[in-house]
This record gives C-alpha cells, sequence and structure tokens, in this order.
C-alpha cells in the first residue's frame, strides 16, 4: 500500500535550487566504509589551489594511516592536492562529497565538517552522537543526518550545518538514509516493514538564515510504502529512481521505483544477503559473503549468480557499474570484476593491504580507496586500471608507512543447524504478548531469521529482530510461544517461553529511560518506576536498538539494568526502550526511547607485534604492529615497554635504544583509550652483538696470504678486514675471504681477522707462513773463445756470471761468494743498484734490480739479470728489502 504524506507548505516563494548533480554521486562502499574519522578543523590549502571544484573526474580519497585526505585526479591517476587533518591518524572517515562539498564525519566524535570546494575552506562543523548509527547523506545542496538508532531524520543546511525544520521522525532502528538520483532519501523502517521517502526543504538565501523549527519549512516525508512484514530485516539501496529494498527474512528483492511496489520470487540464496548503499542501472547485485556469490537480480527476478574466488567471509556488496560487477574481498585487498555474465574478467590486486575497501562511482570513474593503505586505484569507464600512490613525494613528501601482511585465510568452519534460541520470555499485555529472545549459536551459517509460532500463527522476524509483538490475542487465554533460527542448514530445533495470559490490567511504562556507556564495558540503564495500576511490579524487560535491529538486553526487578560487558558491540550507538511488567505476567508497551549511548572498554591487544634488531645503532630495537581493536573509543596512545625502558607513542611504532649491546629484551606494548590500557602485547628481540669471528682455513702464496672465515655479525651490519703487521688492512667486502699480497716469500705472518658492527669489533688470528720463492742461477756459455768458459767457474779479480756480493755493487771486495749454472736459490727481497748486463748468457737480460737470496756463505744478494726466478721470473712479486 502506498500513501502520500501531507506536503509541508513551504510558504512564500523561494528562488529554486540550482541543480549541480553530475551523474551523481554513487556512495557504495562496504559497511565498513560508513564508518568515519576526525573531523577537519583546518584545512586551508593557499590560494593556487583556489576554486578547484571537482569538474575534473576527481575524488577525495582518506588516507588513515597518514591522517590526511588526497584529491585524486581520475584522468591522470595522481594526486593533485593532499591536506592533512589533524589528530585523525588511523581514524576511519565517511567522506562525502558532491562537486562543491565536501562533507567528513568522525565517528569517534561524532564530528562533522563541511567544506566548500569552491573555496577550499571550512563552513561549518557541528557534532553528532559518536559511533556506528548515524549516517551522512548529501546531494546537490541538501544534507542530511540519519540517526539510525534514534529513528530521527534531520536536514541540515552544508553551508552551516544549522538545523533546517523539524526533523522527520521514525520509530528507533531504522536503515538506509542514501538519495537515489532524483534526490529523495529513502529510508526503511524494519519495525513496520515500510520504506518511505523523504525530500528536502529548500534552503534559504543566506547560510545560516534558516527559518525557525515552527516556521513550516521543513523536510517531508512524502511517499511510504508497506513492503515486508513487522521486523523483517530490510537492506535498503538506492536507485537512478526509487529503492531497492533486500527482505533478508523472506528472501524478497523489492522494488520501488514511480510509485509502483515490484517483488521477485524469493532468491536462491543461502544466506543473508547484502546490497550496496547505491546501485546504477537496472539490475542489482546481492552479495552473499558466507559462500561467496553474487545474485544479479533484473526487473523480472534473479537472472544469474557466480561465485568471488578466495576464501572466507570478508566480502563486500558487489557494486554494478558499466556494465560490470565489482566485488571487494577485504581479507586481502583484491578487488574481483566480472562481466555482465558473471565471468571474471580482472583481478586487481591490493599489494598486501588488507581491511577496509571503499569504492565509489564519480564522474565516470570507479575510485577504489583502501583507507588503511598507500595505495589507491582509478578505473576508467574501459575498465583500465591505475594505480594512485596516495602518499606521493611530488605532492607533499614522507614515505608509506609499512604494510602489515595479511592475515591467514580463516579456516572454513563445520556447517550446521543452528542451536535452539537462548531465553525465550514471554510477556502478556492487552490483547497482545510480548516474545523476546536471546541468540541462538549460528554453527558456521548465518542465521537468516527466526520463526516465532503460538496462539495460532506464525511469524517470521529478521536475524537482529530478536522480539516481536503477537497481537490478536484473548485476554483471560493463555498461551505459550516457541521460538526456531534458520540458517542456510535448515531449521535449527525450537525453543518454549513462559506461559502468557493476556489481560487489560497492565501497568504503565516507565516514563523515561536514561543510559550510561561505562568504561568496563558495561551500559547502565535506568528509569523511575513505572505504575502498576493496582498491582505489584515483578520486572521490567529492556529492550536494545541499535541501526536496523531490535534485540532484548536484559530484565530487572530494580528500576536499572547493568547490560554486561561485551553484550553489545562496541563502537556501535544504541538506544533502550522499557517494558514494565506486574506479578501476573502482565507487560506495558514500550517505554519513551532513552538517548543513545556507544558502548566502549579499554582496547583490545595490539595486533601483529613485532619487534627486531636496529642493525646500524646499539643498543636499540625498533617495535612495530598494527592497531589494537580500539572498542569503541579512539585509541590515544601505546605504553611501550622494552627491556624496562618505559615511552609512550601514538603511531604504531617506535625505536628504543639506550639497552646493552647483545641484550635479549621483552617488549611489550600496551593500547590506551578513554577506558584505559587494554592488554599487553608481547614479543622478544635482541639488541646488536659485538661480532664474532671464525677462521675457517688459510693458503699462501710466496708473497701473499689467503684467509677464509665465518661472521656471526650479531644481528647488525659487519665490515670485515685482514691484516698482518706492518702491512695496510684490505677490506673483505663479503666478510667471508681475503687476500693480503706483497709480503715476503718464506715468512711467519700472523693474520687478523677484524669484523665490526655497530656494537663494536671481534677479531680472530691464523697463522700462516708464505712459501718460499726460488730462483735459478742462469750463465749459460757460448760457442766460441773466453765466451765458452765464462760461466764455467769463478775467476777470483774478473767479472763472470752468477757472482753473489753484499751490496748490490759488483765491488770485487764486496763479493761474497759464486754459483754455478743451474743453481737453486732462495730468493727473499729486492733492491735497486747497480745495472748488470747479462749479454748472451742468459738471453741479454740487463736490470738494475738486485735479489737478495741465501747461499752457501749466508744471505746476500745477486744481479735479477743472472737470476731467474721461478713462476715466471717476475721481479715485482718481490717485497722490496
Amino acid at each position: 500500500m502506498a500513501t502520500n504524506d501531507d506536503a509541508v507548505s513551504t510558504g512564500p516563494e523561494v528562488p529554486a535550487r540550482r541543480s549541480r548533480w553530475r551523474g551523481g554521486l554513487v556512495t557504495v562502499g562496504t559497511v565498513g566504509a560508513l564508518l568515519a574519522a576526525m573531523g577537519l578543523t583546518v584545512l586551508g590549502l593557499g590560494a593556487a589551489d583556489n576554486a578547484v571544484a571537482n569538474y575534473d573526474a576527481s575524488s577525495w580519497l582518506w588516507s588513515a594511516a597518514r591522517s590526511e585526505m588526497a584529491r585524486v585526479n581520475g584522468i591522470t591517476a595522481r594526486v593533485d592536492t593532499r591536506v592533512e587533518v589533524p589528530d585523525a591518524r588511523r581514524h576511519p572517515m565517511q567522506v562525502i562529497q558532491t562537486d562543491r562539498l565536501l562533507v567528513l564525519r568522525d565517528l569517534n566524535t561524532g564530528q562533522v565538517n563541511s567544506l566548500d570546494l569552491a573555496t577550499l575552506q571550512i563552513t561549518a562543523t557541528t557534532r553528532t552522537t559518536p559511533g556506528l548509527g548515524v549516517n551522512v547523506a548529501l546531494h546537490e545542496d541538501a544534507a542530511f543526518v540519519v540517526d539510525a538508532v534514534q529513528g530521527i531524520v534531520r536536514q541540515l543546511d552544508p553551508r552551516s550545518l544549522a538545523p533546517v525544520g523539524e526533523p522527520v521522525r521514525y520509530p528507533p532502528g531504522i536503515t538506509g538514509g542514501a538519495f537515489d538520483g532524483e534526490g529523495r532519501l529513502w529510508i526503511a523502517v524494519p519495525a513496520e516493514g515500510t520504506v518511505s521517502a523523504v525530500t528536502a526543504a529548500e534552503l534559504p538565501s543566506e547560510p545560516g538564515s534558516a527559518a525557525p523549527a515552527d516556521a513550516g519549512v521543513s523536510p517531508k516525508k512524502v511517499e511510504t510504502y508497506e513492503i515486508a512484514e513487522p521486523s523483517h530485516e530490510l537492506i535498503v539501496s538506492t536507485l537512478d529512481d526509487g529503492v531497492a529494498v533486500l527482505d533478508r527474512t523472506s528472501g524478497e528483492l523489492v522494488r520501488v521505483q514511480r510509485g509502483e511496489v515490484s517483488r521477485t520470487p524469493p532468491l536462491t540464496i543461502a544466506g543473508p544477503g547484502a546490497l550496496p548503499a547505491r546501485t546504477s542501472g537496472p539490475k542489482v547485485p546481492v552479495t552473499v559473503s558466507g559462500d561467496r556469490t553474487v545474485h544479479v537480480v533484473g526487473a523480472g527476478g534473479e537472472e544469474r549468480a557466480f561465485t568471488v574466488p578466495g576464501r572466507g567471509d570478508g566480502l563486500s556488496p558487489a557494486v554494478a557499474w558499466a556494465d560490470r560487477y565489482y566485488c571487494a574481498d577485504e581479507t586481502t585487498g583484491t578487488v574481483y570484476s566480472f562481466d555482465a555474465n558473471g565471468q571474471l574478467v580482472d583481478t586487481i590486486g591490493g599489494k598486501g593491504s588488507t581491511g577496509p575497501l571503499e569504492l565509489e562511482v564519480r564522474e565516470n570513474r570507479l575510485f577504489i580507496n583502501a583507507p588503511d593503505s598507500s595505495t589507491a586505484r582509478v578505473v576508467d569507464d574501459k575498465h583500465q586500471v591505475r594505480e594512485v600512490n596516495k602518499y606521493a613525494n611530488d605532492v607533499l613528501g614522507g614515505d608509506p608507512p609499512p604494510v602489515p601482511p595479511p592475515p591467514p585465510p580463516p579456516k572454513k568452519p563445520k556447517v550446521g543447524k543452528p542451536s535452539a534460541p537462548r531465553g525465550v520470555i514471554a510477556s502478556a499485555g492487552n490483547a497482545q504478548a510480548r516474545v523476546s529472545w536471546r541468540p541462538a549459536a549460528a554453527n558456521g551459517a548465518e542465521i537468516i531469521r527466526y520463526v516465532v509460532e503460538g496462539a495460532g500463527q506464525r511469524r517470521e522476524v529478521g536475524a537482529n529482530q530478536r522480539s516481536v509483538e503477537i497481537t490478536g490475542l484473548t485476554n483471560g487465554e493463555t498461551y505459550r510461544f516457541s521460538v526456531h533460527a534458520v540458517n542456510a542448514k535448515g531449521d535449527g530445533p525450537a525453543r518454549a517461553s513462559n506461559p502468557v495470559t493476556p489481560t487489560a490490567a497492565v501497568p504503565d511504562p516507565p516514563a523515561s529511560v536514561t543510559a550510561e556507556a561505562r568504561p568496563d564495558g558495561t551500559v547502565l540503564v535506568k528509569w523511575p518506576a513505572a505504575n502498576g495500576q493496582g498491582n505489584t511490579i515483578a520486572k521490567y524487560a529492556v529492550t536494545a536498538a541499535s541501526a536496523g535491529a531490535n534485540a532484548p538486553a536484559g530484565e530487572s526487578a530494580k528500576t536499572e539494568l547493568v547490560v554486561p560487558a561485551g553484550e553489545l558491540e562496541y563502537g556501535t550507538q544504541y538506544a533502550f526502550t522499557v517494558v514494565a511488567v506486574n506479578d501476573r505476567g502482565a507487560g506495558s508497551t514500550a517505554s519513551p526511547v532513552s538517548n543513545s549511548v556507544v558502548p566502549f572498554a579499554a582496547p583490545g591487544q595490539p595486533v601483529d607485534l613485532r619487534a627486531s634488531t636496529v642493525a646500524d645503532q646499539p643498543g636499540t630495537v625498533a617495535v612495530q604492529w598494527s592497531p589494537a581493536p580500539a572498542n569503541g573509543r579512539p585509541v590515544t596512545k601505546y605504553l611501550v615497554d622494552v627491556g624496562g625502558r618505559a615511552s609512550e607513542v601514538t603511531d604504531t611504532r617506535a625505536t628504543v635504544n639506550g639497552l646493552g649491546d647483545g641484550q635479549n629484551v621483552t617488549v611489550k606494548v600496551k593500547a590506551v583509550n578513554e577506558a584505559g590500557p587494554g592488554p599487553e602485547a608481547t614479543a622478544t628481540a635482541r639488541t646488536v652483538a659485538q661480532p664474532r669471528v671464525t677462521v675457517t682455513g688459510s693458503s699462501a702464496t710466496a708473497t701473499a696470504v689467503t684467509v677464509t672465515f665465518t661472521v656471526d655479525a650479531g644481528g647488525g651490519e659487519a665490515n670485515c678486514t685482514v691484516s698482518v703487521p706492518g702491512e695496510a688492512p684490505v677490506q673483505a667486502r663479503n666478510c667471508a675471504s681475503a687476500t693480503v699480497s706483497g709480503l715476503t716469500p718464506g715468512t711467519k705472518y700472523t693474520v687478523t681477522v677484524t669484523a665490526g658492527n655497530a656494537a663494536g669489533k671481534g677479531t680472530a688470528t691464523r697463522a700462516q707462513d708464505t712459501d718460499a720463492l726460488y730462483g735459478i742461477a742462469t750463465c749459460r756459455n757460448g760457442s766460441s773463445g773466453a765466451e765458452a768458459s765464462y760461466c764455467t767457474r769463478e775467476i777470483p779479480g774478473e767479472r763472470n756470471g752468477n757472482e753473489i756480493f753484499r751490496g748490490t755493487q759488483q765491488d770485487n771486495d764486496q763479493q761474497a761468494g759464486w754459483a754455478p749454472n743451474g743453481a737453486r736459490l732462495k730468493a727473499y727481497c729486492k733492491k735497486q743498484g747497480e745495472e748488470v748486463y747479462a749479454y748472451i748468457y742468459n738471453s741479454n737480460k740487463r736490470s738494475t734490480w738486485w735479489v737478495r737470496v741465501d747461499h752457501s756463505q749466508g744471505r746476500d744478494y745477486i744481479p735479477w739479470a743472472w737470476l731467474n726466478l721461478e713462476g715466471g721470473d717476475n721481479i715485482n712479486v718481490l717485497p722490496t728489502c
């Protein structure tokens, strides 16, 4: 059934807004992409970038690790502007943008900032309730804040962020909150099984001059459609003209377009499906992450299904764009591209990045952003993919932080039917009963719905709607109800409620409810005592409402309830209603909804803690980790203890020095938020130790020594030298071997190997003798005359070959001996002296070098002209005497 709600008069004629819609902003990020981060407090980019609206196919992308926004040009795939966002490091950010406006919302603080892209100035800042549960929507000049927990949809003037008129109010726990292509904001109400469209009021000509709330200028709910049974779980995706709603409880996809409601037959899906926030084109992709399938639904129903490669349930809702379907796997950082027939045509890798992946279509480009990584990608309408370095040094400088390795794929759980729900409780009302229950165990397959039976009725409700009103009962008659869960494997066992008897004698509900999130993870819910109308109030039943969900929070005989830590999801907004139950089991209607709170507790343990030796610094350890789960409040710092040396950091890395050399240390890291420090993660590391050298071998020639060795560098970077006394050290570049040359033949040497690093030096020695070098005394007689006997014997007082002297001159009084031709003499060194010419007796050899040799009379000098050194007669191998 469709209804057109009464239009609200806008008073005197107001100038129409100028349309700036250029193809439509389609924010199609996953639920994680809806998370927000610290809003800008200063965002000035200078005159050079003044008046640069997003008409150049650009998009602003968030970098959590660097706490900055980067404007990526879709044509060049380059960053042309980067802007730091103060105090927002590692905060996820909800980014909403049009051609002229950029709005940021911080999940942790709830701060919302509006930036005019024509002037690059902040126009306004406002606050919302922190946490998941609030969404900001933007279209042309219309901005809305959707509080899904409270059920309040409020229009803001994007120039001033001032409220425009009265908000549109719904029951708590709504879903949706995105614009279609025609500028209608669509809201689903699971409690009623309806979906409705909201249109914006006209804005005043000047920002900040909005009419007062009672002036009649307000947003209005213009269409309402019944699309499902009450308490079904509803997921919304806005269309070019209208909305698609997935009834996760019945498995139907409902479209509302041009005032008509059309339904598909139940889809053949094996688990709860998901939709992108916005769908372009006539076909809606429904993603079932549990079995990694995508079901394409056209106007006539399901047309095809295909499977996404990989393992695990980390899939984001598939996005339809340019005749393809893009599906992101946040576990691996991969985006898979499928053609219209469901065939895999491209795999866009994420280079090890994991975590949220945001897919946004703007100006005929698909922007793929990994907020926790330095990398983004731009896909054009021809499906060409280009990589973008958001930290590019030519824009602002700096290197990207190292990306932690992706976690191993999760093990596939055993799958079975769900268990029976826990704690099924019924309370009677006036001709009705309220049935609520605790969740059943899913047993490996996500629960699709719950079935409530009793009083001749069968009600199916969403998996997150664990409280239902059964009406049409007879007062005075006793009823009992049963509840069972359903997953892809079938129906689980039922659990029965207590018997209840409806009566007109019901108490009043509590007049008000307040809630307080406490640092220990609990939530305190309080209310004044209810009027029992003549009967005693026996207990109070408390229900928690979040975005699209209602579930029992507990019961209390007092006027307060402490919801235990961990019962509610940290970082998610909740509000509460209370029903009073008297001693006859009769319950009141629900109280007014409480204020919204965001449960929180101390942070979780830092993830992937790694401690390593700093190779080039003594007594130093480097520590790095991935962010700890914030548990509902931002992590403000980390406490780092390395070997008893404590420090505080705000980043996810630290370098600690002042430790001992070669010291084994225990590293402890704790995250701190508003609730205090969380559990510590531990690791061990070792500082650089002095190197240890082991000589493994040595060898020698007549004039050189070679040593081989191994070096334990102690975790550092070792530099190695090899030396012998009296000679310059030789660099051993590979720290494995080196040769010292220019040594004296036949000499005992002590070779020292030295390895040094940041912690000091280590040495080892080896004794090694050089080989002896021999030469052959050579004087061969000529063929006739005196030449025929010149070399035969020593002739005192005359010159002949192979004479040995005490110096390097051929002085008769310095002659020390004579060597016959062919005598093998041990050589030691060389020395310059008188030139000697051996003529025909030794191949006309001529030289001023003399060689010191051993002979029968001692150790003296023989001209090199008469001595042919073994091994090539190379005089240069001999050292100088």
